[in-house]
């Protein structure tokens, strides 16, 4: 399971501005805002992006400063793997370490949307479990009894992180992950192609 919520994408106006510095050709910028405050591209910058973004790296440094900020629920198992991408990325999660005993475990704080029955059944013991330990912590405030619901909990365990990207950030982590074996992944590479332009600046794809 995989939730982002809350997605802002901002800085567009400069970043198009910065992909003109080095011709001097600011004259030719023909983007403009919309009704709703969307940046739209225009034909002349949109044409100027998409050439920087085929020429590559070393070309597209303006999709750099695009910057994206989006609220991402996700199993702790994946953050694993996304906690791979740090250059250029900043995440404040909440925390497991001082909250995970402030509120009654169950189902819903996990990840179990894969799991075959007979292992569903399972996963409702350990979370029955974990709620007795959480318990006995509220109750006794013992130290070993929190270091049990720590060293306990399930890899499965939903984690709620905001998290700032740019463009650039974004191409790497969508063509990694495009066709990874876990689905959330797949949500996450689509949530990116709903992003704007997303189709001329981060997936090269129609």
């Amino acid at each position: 399971m995989i939730l982002l919520e809350r997605t802002s994408v901002m800085n567009f106006e400069n970043a198009i501005r910065g992909a003109r510095n080095p011709m001097n050709s600011w004259n030719r910028m023909d983007s403009f805002y919309d009704e709703n405050g969307n940046y739209i591209l225009g034909e002349n910058d949109l044409s100027l992006a998409k050439r920087l973004v085929k020429a590559g790296n070393d070309h597209r440094k303006f999709i750099r400063q695009i910057f994206v900020s989006v609220d991402i629920t996700a199993p702790l198992y994946w953050w694993k793997e996304y906690d791979t991408y740090k250059v250029g990325t900043v995440a404040n999660s909440t925390s497991t370490m001082h909250k995970i005993a402030s509120k009654p475990f169950s189902l819903e704080d996990f990840s179990c949307d894969q799991m075959r029955p007979q292992t569903l059944k399972q996963m409702e013991g350990v979370v029955a479990y974990l709620e007795s330990l959480r318990q006995e912590y509220l109750e006794q405030k013992d130290k070993e009894v929190w270091y049990d619901m720590i060293q306990f909990l399930p890899s499965s365990y939903n984690q709620m992180r905001t998290c700032s990207f740019n463009y650039e950030n974004l191409v790497n982590m969508y063509h990694a992950r495009k066709n990874h074996k876990l689905s959330e992944w797949h949500v996450f590479c689509d949530w990116v192609k709903t992003l704007p332009y997303a189709a001329e600046l981060i997936t090269g794809e129609k």
